[in-house]
């Protein structure tokens, strides 16, 4: 009896001293669930936001400091988030935003690459001498001309360097402009002589009085790229002929098989060309003589005649004077015919003629002068082999078999051959057509990349695993944390009165009893109480005593 009167007022005392102690806890655990409650809310904010994170993409790359401070500080002001890869190489931005954002940078000359053109002029000061005007013009135009370099696919980087000399007014103190060009190419990729040939009549052209070979081109491994010494001899083929023969081959090839496909079809023939072309150039001037065999050939050009007659006497002649210079008298011709002297008066009748007569002709010789130029390029010889599959037959049995061409269509084929590529016999062309069976060639079957491999399904399922991810990290944090507390905050306190609903029907966990269980605890509470207040009647010191213990008591 004295234990049962113990507890109950030992109850008793804890439900009326203990009541600022309750407060107290209840408000400890008021504020530790609304701490509680917050972290949860911070936690499925955060977690919130790492699924709606973006997907950074490179904005630039390989950049130099000064433009990346310039990119850096426009893209703050146009409120766009950026960071840097893991080595600090590369600028990343938002995948939504790269194209936005490149736009705007170039709009405002974002990355200038470090090359200074001709802006330089734009901000001369006032007063400046004409010497830094000079030097100024010269950076510009060096810059001008790396930036035309630079935009070569196989160029990274470019750098120029000018030696322009000052200007004289004596001829012979004046002096040629030079120039040093240094290229960084990409991995793996280089200049054929004609690229190179390409920047140096590039920078030629671009300095006045500047000559090609006063150009010098040199690589960033300090190959030179301009040697004269290298170039190929006017003799031997260059790049260009050789792809000229092989476009040329490459077009016969095509007109042969695009005439005969239609007959056999596009896979049931193949052809190879070979091209013999001229590249010399010929000047040739020939001059001919024939001798005119037909007398209607004969043509005269002059004609000269001369003639001479001279005569002799033997007769005496008198003495110089007057008399000898007479002319002699007339002749007379003797009526009778005398007859013939003899002697000393036949030799003086006799007078000796001398005549003689000499003719030249000229006539115009057959000559023929040729002047001839061919030009280079000229075809040579042809020579187009091609080969036509087996026809395919539906048999009898309604197999397809193979079987070959009848000569009518081997004829037919070769004539359209011919007329395609351009047959010349006094060129010497050739042409064979060969009808023989097609080997199947077993192609490679690459498999099928399955779904699940593909890079356009893995970045999707990242992202869906990321969404999903998130949602069920923010279901559990709301389902296992933040509804028990929220529940538990608003829930009323439990003070003394709600320990003692057992009578009401409910135990202290709210479970619910029975209406014998219920009729037991009432009665059980109504004889405890009454027996408490007849010990308190009988004895009140040891009530006191128990109040005393109670309020000395840590509990």
């Amino acid at each position: 009896m004295a234990a049962v009167t113990d507890a109950v007022f030992t109850n008793g005392g804890n439900e009326s001293i203990n009541g600022g102690g309750i407060n107290r806890a209840m408000l400890t655990n008021k504020l530790l669930l609304i701490v509680g409650i917050a972290v949860v809310i911070a936690v499925m904010i955060g977690s919130w936001l790492w699924t709606q994170q973006p997907d950074y993409r490179v904005l630039f790359a390989n950049y130099q400091d000064k433009d990346g401070g310039a990119i850096v500080g426009a893209l703050e002001q146009m409120n766009i988030p950026y960071k840097f890869s893991d080595g600090g190489g590369a600028i990343l931005v938002p995948a939504s935003q790269v194209h936005q954002a490149r736009l705007k940078l170039a709009s405002q000359g974002l990355p200038k690459g470090g090359n200074i053109g001709f802006e330089l002029l734009e901000t001369q000061k006032f007063g400046v001498s004409q010497f830094v005007e000079q030097v100024n013009f010269q950076r510009a135009l060096e810059g001008e001309l790396e930036r035309t370099i630079q935009s070569i696919s196989a160029v990274e980087g470019a750098r120029i360097h000018l030696a322009i000399p000052k200007s004289s007014v004596f001829v012979r103190d004046q002096q040629k402009p030079t120039a040093s060009v240094m290229l960084n190419m990409h991995a793996g990729r280089t200049l054929d002589p004609q690229q190179v040939s390409a920047v140096v009549h590039l920078v030629a052209s671009s300095v006045p009085e500047l000559t090609v070979a006063n150009v010098t081109v040199v690589d960033q491994n300090g190959n030179l790229l301009s040697d004269a010494s290298k170039k190929q001899d006017s003799s031997s083929l260059d790049p260009s002929q050789l792809k000229y023969v092989d476009e040329l081959q490459q077009n016969i090839v095509k007109r042969v098989e695009s005439i005969i496909a239609p007959i056999v079809g596009s896979k049931n023939v193949h052809a190879e060309a070979n091209a013999e072309v001229d590249f010399s150039t010929v000047e040739q001037a020939n001059e001919s003589y024939k001798p005119n065999q037909k007398p209607e050939d004969i043509t005269m050009r002059s004609q000269q005649t001369s003639e001479s007659l001279s005569s002799s006497s033997n007769s005496a002649s008198g003495v110089p004077g007057a008399l000898s210079n007479q002319p002699p008298p007339p002749a007379s011709a003797p009526i009778t015919a005398a007859a013939p002297a003899t002697g000393a008066a036949a030799a003086v009748a006799t007078t000796p003629t001398n005549s003689q007569k000499n003719s030249t002709t000229n006539f115009e010789v057959d000559k023929t002068v040729r002047y001839s130029q061919q030009s280079m390029g000229g075809v040579k010889r042809l020579s187009v082999a091609v080969v036509v599959n087996y026809k395919q037959v539906t048999g009898k049995n309604g197999k397809v078999i193979n079987q070959p061409l009848t000569d009518a269509e081997k004829k037919q084929v070769s004539d359209l051959a011919k007329q395609a590529m351009g047959f010349s016999e006094p060129r010497g062309d050739s042409l064979t057509v060969v009808n023989s069976s097609f080997v199947e060639t077993e192609t490679e079957v690459i498999p099928a990349v399955p779904m699940w491999k593909q890079p356009d399904t893995i970045e999707t399922g990242k992202l869906a695993l990321r969404y999903i991810l998130g949602a069920v990290i923010l279901f559990v944090l709301y389902r296992r944390l933040m509804k028990p507390m929220m529940v538990k905050l608003i829930s009323e306190p439990k003070g003394p009165e709600q320990l003692t609903n057992q009578m009401d029907g409910k135990t202290v966990d709210s479970q619910p009893v029975s209406e014998a269980q219920r009729q037991q605890n009432v009665t059980a509470y109504q004889n405890n109480l009454d027996q408490a207040k007849q010990i308190a009647k009988v004895n009140p010191k040891m009530v006191a005593n128990i109040v005393t213990e109670w309020v000395s008591s840590n509990d």
